[in-house]
């Protein structure tokens, strides 16, 4: 498929799929005419990436990670070094931070509408 069409599928603007490309993120053949021709695998490739950059990994980790992502249960670094592992264990514990932070703020606006809700009613 060409670049217009994965965009569309996964709502990643073009610029963006170019942008994984440079960073070794998504790689789409070339057709002879020098276009990118771009795998259906790549769809959920890139809504894989969004997912990550959304939980706030940086395109460094992601590209290290992404292998990973094919076989779930076969999550093995032979290579990885002490500092990609504090790495990810820091990205791990920051996520972890932002989703109580997120729990919270949602809880606190459940209990907000609860009490607002039920005021209304009994008016």
């Amino acid at each position: 498929m060409r670049i217009g069409e994965l965009s569309e599928r996964t709502g990643t603007p073009r610029r963006l799929l170019r942008y994984y490309e440079e960073q070794g993120l998504i790689l789409p053949d070339r057709c002879a005419n020098g276009y990118r021709s771009y795998d259906e695998r790549l769809v959920d490739r890139v809504l894989q990436i969004r997912g990550l950059l959304d939980a706030g990994l940086p395109t460094r980790i992601i590209k290290q990670i992404l292998p990973c992502l094919d076989k779930p249960r076969l999550i093995h670094f032979s290579d990885a070094t002490p500092e990609m592992i504090a790495t990810l264990e820091n990205e791990r514990d920051r996520m972890t931070r932002r989703i109580d932070c997120l729990t919270h703020n949602r809880d606190a606006i459940s209990e907000y509408l609860d009490t607002v809700i039920g005021n209304n009613s009994t008016s």
